[in-house]
């Protein structure tokens, strides 16, 4: 079954690089750090470092669903930010719920709460 994803529930405002974003999608939260090298500085729209994004959520999802998503974050993420799609990557890291609150909940959204541009309503 096919799922539409929002992308603009997601990258909403475009987080600053190396900031987590975490958005809801289909009941499901979802966490995505974005993260690009801290050598690159934006001059033109052309030369600005594209970043790469790492989304980590419940396992369950297919693979198409999954390809949805990178794509949704990649066309928003382009459009927001310029430069290329060629330029943006993404990674999904499956994350079993037992285990949420340890790698994902207290490293990226409780120890960088004041850095969230979304935060989680859980």
């Amino acid at each position: 079954m096919d799922r539409d994803v929002s992308r603009r529930g997601f990258l909403r405002e475009c987080p600053a690089l190396g900031t987590v974003a975490v958005c809801e999608v289909d009941g499901l939260v979802i966490a995505a750090q974005v993260v690009a090298p801290q050598h690159m500085v934006p001059v033109t729209p052309e030369e600005r470092g594209m970043p790469h994004i790492i989304v980590k959520m419940y396992p369950g999802r297919s693979e198409q669903q999954k390809w949805q998503l990178a794509d949704a974050i990649v066309k928003d993420v382009v459009a927001i930010t310029g430069g290329s799609a060629d330029s943006v990557s993404v990674a999904i890291k499956e994350i079993a719920p037992a285990d949420w609150t340890e790698k994902v909940y207290k490293p990226d959204i409780q120890k960088h709460w004041d850095k969230l541009y979304k935060k989680p309503n859980y």
